[in-house]
């Protein structure tokens, strides 16, 4: 009876801890997959107000349908707001030419060693978005 008991008491640990490997497993590839999940939003919110810059006209603050405000004078290029360059989700570079933005989204979380990383391109009528990392 001792060496059956013994038995089941290494059989459980051997199964307990399996469990909790699994359990360690799925969670990080769920803040991963989480994490990603928020930089593309966040990436589709900043695409958003890209496009809007480009569609106001340039006596409104706006580009004046260019992303640089380059057809017109006295505009200033689309930046990203100073309050949404950095957020909890990660760090967000923009790339601004005439008739497109590159926005550049890497994560907090790290996927193999290197951050989540996602890049979105906008032009006047469409954004496609790229997943790196």
């Amino acid at each position: 009876m001792g060496q059956q008991q013994l038995l089941l008491i290494v059989l459980g640990v051997i199964i307990v801890g399996i469990a909790v490997v699994v359990g360690i497993n799925v969670f990080t590839a769920s803040s991963i997959n989480s994490n990603r999940d928020a930089v593309i939003a966040d990436l589709t919110t900043l695409a958003s107000m890209a496009q809007q810059y480009y569609r106001k006209p340039i006596a409104m603050g706006g580009g004046g349908q260019s992303f640089d405000a380059s057809t017109g004078s006295g505009g200033a290029p689309w930046t990203i707001p100073a309050q949404l360059d950095t957020t909890a989700n990660g760090i967000y570079t923009p790339t601004v030419g005439a008739q497109s933005v590159t926005l550049v989204g890497t994560g907090t979380e790290k996927n193999g060693g290197s951050p989540v990383k996602v890049t979105m391109t906008v032009s006047p009528t469409a954004i496609s978005t790229v997943i790196n990392n």
